[in-house]
């Protein structure tokens, strides 16, 4: 691998760089604070998501639950039914669409959730903390919300830097059949 001026490698240099790489290395030193707080015995970050968004929206069918905390569908539909087992989350048919299930914390769920909400906090307080002054902490926080956005277009994949090349593989074709 060729070493950039400072002597580093450029493939080092380049994950420096990348979006993609840097938020999963964010991703993992939050989920190491996280599992420092919680410990063995506590429930997981994406339990906690679902608890606590089907706490906010009591009787949120699970498609809802998918939009609301990102988890896909046969994944959140895994989580709902060990967690019923748990005895945190109970399902019934939806009252405004029978093909939908409608998700309720119980009452073992709750007492879980506001268990969990304080260590939840200190987790997230760490981690902030990671980022000095409150202005940077409150910016973090905007753009990941950015990032975390859905339902919207995204960005073109490369397809389109691709056609430029189709284009001028097909006319290099027409000049070789204009020469013969």
């Amino acid at each position: 691998m060729a070493k950039t001026k400072s002597g580093a490698k450029a493939g080092i240099a380049a994950l420096d760089q990348s979006p993609s790489h840097l938020l999963h290395r964010a991703l993992q030193r939050a989920l190491d604070i996280y599992a420092e707080e919680f410990g063995d015995a506590g429930i997981t970050q994406r339990q906690f998501a679902v608890l606590a968004a089907a706490d906010e929206r009591d009787g949120a069918t699970q498609a809802d639950l998918v939009r609301i905390t990102g988890i896909d569908r046969s994944t959140l539909a895994d989580m709902a039914r060990r967690m019923m087992g748990k005895g945190l989350l109970e399902r019934e048919r939806s009252a405004l669409d029978g093909r939908a299930n409608a998700v309720r914390v119980t009452e073992t769920g709750r007492a879980t959730l506001a268990e969990a909400r304080p260590r939840m906090a200190a987790a997230d307080g760490r981690l902030l903390k990671l980022i000095s002054g409150g202005g940077r902490r409150t910016t973090f926080l905007s753009l990941l919300r950015d990032l975390a956005k859905t339902g919207g277009p995204a960005e073109p994949k490369a397809a389109k830097t691709k056609a430029p090349k189709a284009k001028a593989h097909k006319g290099g074709k027409k000049a070789k059949k204009k020469s013969a």
